[in-house]
């Protein structure tokens, strides 16, 4: 426990009118770093004319302008009463329910601490140049536009924050929705003063692991120490779930090489991995992936291959990977991956244009079929081993998992213009 852990503050959420808009399954979006493909942005911005999308990811053809035309359009949209504000400070109950999946968490704004202090656990590294331009996007909006995803381990009962949640869904909540992702999601409001305590007397003695949002959690950080008077700027909008009570589910975020060919990335492997064909079509191939022990890969440029790549060489392990980390970070696929095949065997650079990063297989091996490169195929690291490397202080390399399910972007926000 930790002696002064997560402290979750009300505010005033700025919410879409839904008499305003088309429904609100189309005015919202996926987490930001999700929507990577043009044909996606596009979709929703034409799913309706105030899709969150041209706040989080504002299309311009000065791309300077970007981040003042959403600034620009936020200020409108609330003007305009598209956006409107909750009359009371309030932590909200948010769901998201899919077939046997259920997640449920408060969203709020937490009080932001120093990486020293261990309330708040990253455990993947960030790129520099995307918490630039999420910095950049906040400093103008002065908003908050989507939640953090941070997990905490409570006592799997219904007591404490936990308690406030169940309770609140037995209300009739603010809103309900479905998103074409099959996700059906409620929020309700807490505003009660007693309610409030209670959950601030649980989730102050804990601490949390980030989940999705390292960039903006930088983000945020690098924003409160820019802003040391303004009370505002030292929250940070997030959605915390008790995964004792709610798990998350961990996924695989997958590499697409677009510079390297396929032929080129077999050729070159020598005797760094065991290399073999594997059958289609990509789910059976996956199969094959995940059944496989120690270190594993699946290379494929296009729906008709797949070769698995496993057994590394312990010699090319030895002297590509840092021996001075803990024995379960230089097991991670994630690092057997940076470390050996791409900077020792390939010599990819580590930049935008030479290593994508995808969320489904699907459009993984898709992107790679269209750039000619090599889509790298990965497994889901256990949110028990991430969770021990955080608790150490130690970092996996950048986009090595993926948490979920993920807030859907726009039911909520948060303005930091000192209003309550």
């Amino acid at each position: 426990m930790h002696a002064d852990g997560l402290r979750l503050a009300p505010f005033r959420g700025l919410r879409y009118a839904p008499e305003r808009v088309s429904s609100l399954a189309a005015v919202t979006s996926p987490p930001y770093d999700v929507v990577v493909r043009p044909d996606q942005v596009h979709q929703l911005e034409t799913a309706d004319p105030y899709n969150i999308v041209r706040l989080i990811l504002p299309q311009t053809a000065d791309p300077t302008a970007r981040h003042r035309q959403a600034a620009d359009t936020l200020h409108e949209w609330e003007a305009e009463g598209v956006l409107t504000r909750d009359e009371t400070p309030a932590l909200y109950v948010y769901e998201q329910r899919r077939g046997e999946i259920l997640q449920r968490g408060l969203i709020g704004a937490l009080r932001l601490t120093a990486p020293e202090e261990r309330v708040v656990l990253p455990h993947e590294d960030v790129m520099p140049q995307v918490v630039e331009d999420r910095l950049a996007l906040m400093r103008e909006t002065a908003a908050n536009l989507e939640p953090l995803l941070l997990s905490y381990r409570g006592d799997g009962t219904a007591t404490g924050a936990t308690a406030v949640i169940e309770r609140a869904a037995r209300r009739s909540p603010l809103l309900t929705t479905t998103t074409s992702d099959g996700f059906a999601h409620r929020l309700w409001s807490v505003t009660d003063p007693a309610e409030l305590a209670e959950a601030d007397a649980d989730l102050a003695a804990r601490r949390a692991l980030i989940g999705d949002g390292h960039h903006r959690w930088a983000t945020y950080l690098r924003l409160r120490a820019e802003q040391p008077d303004r009370p505002a700027w030292q929250y940070g909008l997030v959605l915390l779930v008790d995964t004792a009570r709610y798990p998350l589910q961990v996924s695989a975020i997958h590499r697409v090489l677009p510079r390297l060919a396929p032929q080129d990335a077999l050729g070159t492997l020598g005797d760094a991995f065991r290399v073999r064909p594997v059958p289609g079509p990509l789910p059976a191939a996956l199969a094959v992936l995940d059944e496989t022990p120690g270190n594993a890969f699946l290379l494929t440029g296009g729906p008709e291959e797949y070769h698995l790549l496993d057994r590394p060489a312990p010699g090319l392990l030895a002297s590509a990977i840092r021996q001075d980390r803990p024995a379960a970070w230089r097991r991670l696929d994630a690092t057997v991956l940076h470390a050996a095949l791409l900077d020792a065997v390939w010599g990819v650079p580590d930049r935008a244009s030479d290593i994508q990063y995808l969320h489904s297989a699907e459009a993984a091996v898709a992107k790679a079929t269209q750039t000619g490169g090599t889509a790298v195929l990965m497994r889901p690291t256990p949110e028990s081993e991430v969770r021990e490397l955080a608790e150490q202080g130690v970092t996996m390399p950048r986009k090595s998992t993926s948490f979920g399910p993920k807030p859907a972007t726009g039911l909520v926000l948060r303005t930091l213009d000192d209003r309550a």
